[in-house]
């Protein structure tokens, strides 16, 4: 039996219980650095199922680190389990969770036999705070030879677009008065947040399709016959370029300095959370998956075939700009609901969903196969800006 085979029966043996993890994730979603109960679920398959598990890992209290192999380059899967407030799993993370989880035990075994350390790497918070940043700046990420995950999405798409994104609060100052009493010894904070939601609005046609920028207000008063002293807003900012980020980041301050110069008002902006770059995919990582997914019967579109304005973001960007990585997106016949639906979340438990699970499992657990089997760990490169 050669070692794709053993792989697949590695997966097999444990699929089931997979599909019961993610299910499980679905109905018990936990929120980015809040995810105690979900990384202890994963850890415990993983201990189960032979691993050296480190958790927590690399200074994150929910990160874990689970290793298979005692020599030879080392091969990072990287597992995702934050949900989302209010739509849960509306991000497919229960089946990226499950498929990192799935392809550890498709290759544990290869890995003494062909050479090469294995580590299923859980990431926290993608969702809003860039957990694989801090990742690799405690060094999770050093020496590693490549590094993959798998992506749920209305489409197969080998090597998508990603965009940078920074995210940022911005908070308004004024002075309360009495509304209807004495309104003009106000000055008005939640005019300042609508001003700035306008300017951006009227920013939005100058913008290029692939610049992105969209926001809330988080707080806008306590009641409304109070003039509010305060208000409070959360944006994200997304553009095809660190270059091109920067610039329209600043465009984006400008429309709340001028929101607030308006209004009387003064302002603070308070970045959170870490800036995401854009993604490179390893060309031969790209090559080698997909004539993987081809033969588990996924045949994958390429990401210059779709509109580039059509992204999202995701750290893993940064993980790509360190070392040679892939990130595939993989259909669950969710169609028309697209990722951040409630819809979506629902679709990751349904057959394809599961499907998603063994496709993305063995797609990656294959695709590490042929780079260590033929030995070509050299040809891997991580391209840097």
């Amino acid at each position: 039996m050669d070692l794709k085979q053993t792989a697949s029966h590695r997966f097999a043996s444990a699929e089931t219980e997979l599909q019961e993890i993610s299910h499980w994730m679905y109905h018990n979603p936990e929120i980015a650095f809040e995810e105690h109960n979900t990384s202890a679920r994963l850890v415990e398959f993983l201990r189960n199922s032979g691993f050296e598990v480190e958790y927590p890992s690399f200074g994150l209290d929910t990160a874990f680190a689970a290793r298979a192999g005692s020599q030879g380059p080392e091969v990072v899967i990287c597992a995702e389990y934050d949900a989302l407030p209010e739509v849960g799993h509306a991000c497919g993370h229960n089946i990226i969770a499950t498929a990192a989880l799935g392809a550890g035990v498709a290759l544990a075994d290869a890995a003494d036999q062909l050479g090469f350390r294995l580590r299923v790497q859980g990431t926290p918070a993608e969702e809003s705070y860039g957990g694989k940043v801090d990742l690799i700046n405690n060094a999770a990420f050093e020496g590693a030879a490549l590094a993959m995950m798998v992506h749920p999405s209305p489409s197969n798409v080998v090597d998508p677009a990603f965009l940078c994104v920074a995210h940022t609060d911005v908070e308004f100052y004024g002075k309360e008065s009495h509304a209807a009493f004495a309104p003009q010894l106000g000055v008005n904070a939640l005019d300042a947040a609508v001003q700035a939601y306008v300017n951006i609005s009227t920013l939005r046609q100058t913008l290029y399709n692939t610049d992105k920028v969209h926001g809330v207000i988080n707080y806008g008063g306590g009641a409304a016959n109070v003039i509010p002293a305060h208000t409070s807003m959360s944006w994200y900012v997304r553009a095809a370029t660190p270059e091109r980020l920067d610039e329209l980041f600043g465009r984006v301050v400008a429309c709340f300095e001028a929101a607030a110069k308006a209004t009387g008002c003064t302002y603070e902006v308070k970045p959170f959370g870490h800036t995401y770059t854009d993604l490179i995919s390893d060309p031969l990582l790209v090559e080698l998956y997909l004539a993987n997914s081809l033969a588990l019967g996924r045949p994958m579109g390429r990401g210059a075939d779709r509109d580039p304005g059509a992204a999202g973001s995701t750290d893993m960007g940064n993980v790509s700009h360190e070392v040679p990585s892939i990130h595939p997106m993989l259909d669950i016949d969710c169609a028309p609901a697209v990722n951040h639906q409630k819809e979506f979340a629902a679709a990751t438990i349904k057959p394809a969903g599961d499907r998603a699970i063994r496709d993305g499992a063995l797609g990656m657990a294959w695709t590490v196969i042929d780079v260590a089997a033929h030995n070509r760990w050299d040809e891997l490169r991580a391209i840097k800006r």
